[in-house]
């Protein structure tokens, strides 16, 4: 019987490769051999899964944001229900600090593709897309935590959004 491989399982682990050249060495050297070499696996094998650099960075940082996404989430579930919005806020903001091995990784991933985003158009309509999306998540609990008055009426929930994007270095 043929061995089953499990082909989203190698594309993570390829990812987690990824993160650690990026942690121990460096953007500079993030190479597809490099990488492959860090994954143990062939360059060919890893060919397989990821025809370039950009689309393996893009998977990689992907994965990163779906990490996080599933730590936010679990934050959330130990908050309870109807947690106060500033709760909210605060473990999702802090989500995008460097605070943790994780999301060091994550912080550092951001700052490659951001690199990798000045010379691929592919990649940074897909950063700005993300970024996009992030700042409206972000916008939307300023929002709720205004009409559920945790934030003066007088505030402008753009304008709060912005500041507390900018202390994290998320912003679009």
């Amino acid at each position: 019987m043929p061995k089953q491989v499990d082909h989203r399982g190698r594309r993570e682990a390829i990812a987690r490769a990824l993160w650690r050249v990026v942690e121990q060495r460096g953007v500079a050297q993030l190479t597809m051999r490099v990488v492959a070499q860090e994954a143990g696996i062939s360059l060919g094998q890893l060919q397989h899964y990821f025809a370039s650099r950009a689309a393996m960075l893009s998977f990689a940082m992907d994965f990163a944001s779906e990490q996080t996404s599933l730590r936010v989430e679990q934050g959330l579930k130990r908050l309870g229900d109807r947690p106060h919005p500033r709760d909210v806020l605060r473990l999702t903001l802090a989500e995008m600090l460097p605070l943790h091995a994780d999301a060091r990784a994550t912080s550092r991933m951001s700052a490659a593709y951001a690199l990798e985003a000045l010379h691929d158009e592919a990649v940074h309509e897909q950063a700005r897309r993300g970024l996009v999306q992030g700042r409206a998540l972000v916008e939307q609990l300023v929002r709720r935590a205004v009409a559920d008055g945790h934030i003066g009426s007088d505030r402008d929930p753009a304008t709060e959004t912005n500041l507390l994007l900018a202390l994290t270095g998320f912003t679009p």
